[in-house]
């Protein structure tokens, strides 16, 4: 009996004493060796992609060209941003909050990344986009049914970075104006910086708005428009 119960004791020392070397192994080649290896490679091959995709400006890191972004200036008595309309501004950002989130402005929080999860018929979606809809109309000057679908509906992560060019063509004019330029050159902005399919035949044609913004500002700046 006693034989038996020391044997017990040795073998589940030893399953024990396996386990932990395992343990150990397993913490050192996939908790230390494989992310400095990856991290290296991505460094060596990759190290703008690896760094986030900064976008810079002036020397300065503006914002990645990942993820959106909004332009406003400030907010107004409700709390709400008020859009800066010197800049293109992006699609509406949905995020997982109130339905504020799909309204006038966009809200891109990192912390709630993700769609509204509200269906076509949900009377709050449906409201938000009519309203969305209207004040595009109404600040860009154009009839409601010119407004296209991305300036009144949210990406599934509620942070694309992109519109499509009809959208960054629609607002061209406006933001001419507002800086003092000549509209043809923005409008020859939106061109330069409009991305077709990927390959050629995947996605659809967009605008990144954080790059076509910087190229704006050098634009203005060069003319003495801000």
């Amino acid at each position: 009996m006693v034989k038996t119960v020391n044997n017990s004791v040795r073998n589940s020392a030893r399953l024990l004493a396996a386990g932990l070397r395992a343990l150990l192994v397993l913490t050192v080649v996939c908790g230390v060796i494989y992310p400095l290896v990856v991290t290296g490679v991505a460094q060596a091959a990759f190290p703008a992609k690896a760094n986030g995709s900064e976008v810079s400006s002036d020397g300065k890191v503006v914002g990645s060209s990942l993820i959106g972004q909004r332009y406003d200036k400030g907010t107004d008595k409700k709390g709400d941003p008020i859009p800066d309309l010197r800049y293109f501004q992006s699609r509406p950002s949905a995020g997982l909050g109130s339905n504020k989130d799909n309204g006038v402005n966009t809200r891109y929080d990192l912390q709630v990344s993700g769609a509204s999860n509200l269906g076509a018929s949900n009377t709050d979606l449906v409201d938000a986009v009519h309203e969305r809809r209207k004040w595009v109309a109404e600040t860009y000057g154009v009839p409601e049914s010119k407004v296209p679908a991305d300036a009144v509906t949210s990406s599934g992560s509620g942070l694309d970075p992109h519109i499509s060019p009809e959208y960054a063509e629609l607002q061209a004019a406006r933001v001419a104006k507002e800086n003092h330029l000549d509209a043809t050159k923005v409008a020859a902005l939106v061109k330069e910086h409009t991305d077709g399919r990927v390959l050629g035949f995947m996605g659809e044609p967009r605008v990144n708005v954080l790059e076509l913004n910087i190229a704006l500002k050098d634009l203005a700046q060069r003319h003495g428009g801000g």
